[in-house]
């Protein structure tokens, strides 16, 4: 063999073989770095089957302050911590809803494996044709329906309480400047002036304007399921009360 290639070859080996033990030192040298449990997951809460259940209705484009307000009402707990309510979401399937506003929700559960329902909340998208003609989310509104002690409907949600049926002869209540649409199309519900009325309940059945008025029909059933006090208390846990009479 030429000497030169020879020693080219001792030389290639040796630069291995340095660049082995060096590596194998600086793996050696690296500290180990300790993965922490995330501290939010002690704030996690389990469902507990002896507890009330309620469930948050989502789809495509919903609008998130109608999911959000009954989850930040009944998600709190008690003044001693005791949690009082399991709040879920529902959707057709498990892939991620997204939001009209963007936002990316994973469901809880589908129609085929949800609990047994005490309360359903109905929320609402801006386009509501596609949830109204979707047959798998009317025929869920109904069978939950049977079960639940309260229905509850936000803005444009209750052209889905509409379609179904369950409400017929029955107060309701839609978005502002929706409710003669909503009474020629379901001329058997008693819909109520939107430009004078926020929240309407009859029965087990409630409803509101939506979006951030979302908060009204939740805390009202909040307080039918628990207390005035406990009511009090989540209003001032979400410093609602600090909307009251503000000022610049």
């Amino acid at each position: 063999m030429n000497k030169s290639i020879y020693a080219l070859l001792i030389l290639s080996s040796f630069a291995m073989s340095c660049d082995s033990q060096f590596s194998s030192s600086m793996v050696k040298k690296t500290p180990t770095v300790e993965i922490k449990e995330d501290t939010l997951t002690s704030h996690l809460k389990t469902f507990q089957a002896n507890l009330p259940t309620i469930g948050l209705l989502m789809f495509n484009g919903v609008l998130q302050s109608e999911v959000i307000a009954t989850s930040d009402v009944f998600s709190k707990p008690r003044e001693d911590g005791e949690q009082l309510f399991n709040v879920i979401t529902i959707a057709e399937t498990i892939n991620p809803i997204t939001t009209e506003e963007g936002i990316r929700i994973l469901p809880d559960y589908t129609f085929e494996n949800c609990p047994t329902l005490t309360a359903l909340f109905v929320p609402s998208a801006y386009d509501m044709y596609s949830q109204v003609h979707n047959e798998k989310i009317v025929d869920f509104i109904r069978r939950k329906n049977e079960e639940t002690l309260y229905t509850v409907s936000n803005c444009a949600g209750a052209q889905l309480i509409g379609k179904s049926g369950i409400a017929d002869g029955k107060k309701i209540v839609t978005w502002i400047g929706g409710g003669k649409q909503l009474q020629t199309d379901y001329p058997s519900l008693i819909v109520q002036d939107d430009s004078l009325i926020t929240f309407v309940e009859d029965g087990k059945f409630s409803s509101s304007n939506g979006n951030l008025a979302s908060y009204i029909s939740a805390l009202n059933l909040l307080e039918k399921m628990s207390s005035k006090e406990h009511r009090k208390y989540i209003e001032s846990y979400l410093y609602i009360d600090r909307l009251k009479n503000w000022k610049e």
